[in-house]
């Protein structure tokens, strides 16, 4: 990567090379842009690294729902459950909890779900948009998804919320016998049934695709910064970035993108805003340890299992847990246990295991805005689970913002003065 110069000039400077500062870099270089990609570590080094690699269109309905609050109080203090929270970290944690289960209340879930979904939508349209224009095509697969229930009461109890979907226009199939056993076989019979999502995507593997764009987005004149920021300074007809180390440049606006560390940045600039790192655990087995169709789906047990070209990923849980937390990878042997009682011909030899940080919201939704300081500096982080499947949305956005476009669609849930 290029080192900063003293006293450069862009057109828009991204903080952040994940996936959602990559694409957005993409759309704003595609439009004419000038840009420079700021990235601290290596690009797409962290959650955009080891992510499960879906684009989960229909993913619509947010983690902060009502049914979480008879599930949590279990869960959160169980150090293998689906959702936890370490003893040490539970003060810290607290005030974003807090917002998490007023957010789970039914007065609100109506308005994020709408959110949620036409955000998705957006995505979609602007994903397929996107990878035809990076020339990416051939790394997205469009098998859908298998959503797998132990019991008829546990696919009776998640109705209702399909039927949610069913009227965001999710495209939903209930299957059971012969046809779950045709969508994914081999799978153990206390997988009695199952919903079939054909809308959702995945890639061939997520830090490919990421870098694969990044290489389209440099293409077109994009420069990449290595360096972190420490302070964006908002002036009449720009932004001044600076670095540690004091160099500086100038840009006309500046994203920050940059995940769970964005709120370092935000609070210098007067927004206070509640993202939290929210860690995700997985283990890659290599190619061929399962016959595996399509991404299949545990929900009560909080994980998925995927086919990528680099192998087969068993991985998902939350832990609320800072970055200096220590790491507990029993997480992911956890979910590899339990995949290959779900899976009985999985082989389970010879995985790697990955930690990373997702940037979560209370609410499930991004924050996608101008920062109050100044109408010049924008912020997209806060994706949660959805960071590659809502990464072309927000880069569509945020692209409307700066050149002064009128968004396709509301996006005053995401504003980030919600808090």
């Amino acid at each position: 990567m290029g080192k900063a110069r003293s006293q450069g000039n862009a057109d828009v400077a991204i903080i952040g090379g994940g996936i959602i500062g990559i694409a957005t870099a993409f759309r704003l270089a595609e439009a004419g842009r000038k840009v420079v990609l700021i990235e601290r570590d290596a690009p797409a080094n962290a959650a955009s690294r080891g992510n499960a690699g879906a684009f989960a269109f229909p993913s619509i309905l947010p983690l902060a729902s009502p049914g979480i609050l008879f599930k949590a109080p279990k869960w959160l203090f169980d150090p293998l459950g689906p959702l936890s929270i370490p003893p040490a970290e539970f003060p810290k944690v607290l005030p974003w909890l807090l917002r998490f289960f007023r957010a789970s209340m039914p007065d609100r879930i109506e308005a994020s779900t709408a959110a949620q979904a036409a955000l998705n939508r957006l995505s979609e349209t602007e994903t397929a948009t996107l990878t035809k224009e990076a020339g990416l095509d051939h790394l997205v697969r469009h098998d859908g998804a298998l959503e797998l229930y132990e019991s008829e009461a546990a696919w009776r109890a998640s109705l209702k919320s399909w039927e949610r979907c069913e009227k965001a226009g999710v495209e939903v199939e209930h299957v059971e016998g012969t046809r779950l056993a045709a969508l994914q076989p081999g799978l153990s019979p206390r997988l009695v049934k199952g919903v079939f999502l054909p809308q959702w995507k995945t890639v061939s593997d997520p830090r490919d695709y990421a870098l694969a764009l990044l290489e389209a987005a440099r293409a077109r004149g994009v420069e990449l910064i290595e360096g972190t920021v420490s302070r964006l300074s908002p002036g009449a007809e720009g932004v001044n970035v600076t670095l540690e180390g004091g160099q500086t440049l100038k840009a006309g606006h500046a994203v920050l993108a940059a995940g769970p560390w964005s709120n370092r940045l935000t609070a210098l600039l007067g927004d206070k805003l509640p993202v939290t790192p929210e860690r995700g655990y997985n283990t890659t087995l290599p190619p061929g340890s399962f016959d595996l169709k399509r991404q299949v789906i545990f929900p009560a047990h909080g994980f998925v299992v995927t086919p990528l070209a680099t192998g087969i990923r068993v991985g998902g849980a939350s832990e609320l847990a800072g970055f200096d937390a220590p790491v507990n990878y029993k997480r992911a042997r956890h979910m590899l246990d339990k995949a290959a009682g779900f899976l009985p011909g999985l082989k389970r030899e010879g995985g790697t295991e990955w930690m990373g940080s997702r940037p979560s919201m209370p609410d499930s939704l991004p924050v996608i805005g101008r920062a109050s300081s100044s109408p010049r500096i924008l912020y997209a982080f806060g994706h949660g689970h959805l960071g590659l499947t809502q990464s072309a949305a927000t880069a569509r956005l945020v692209a409307d913002l700066i050149l002064e476009r009128t968004p396709p669609i509301d996006i005053s849930p995401f504003r980030p003065g919600r808090f």
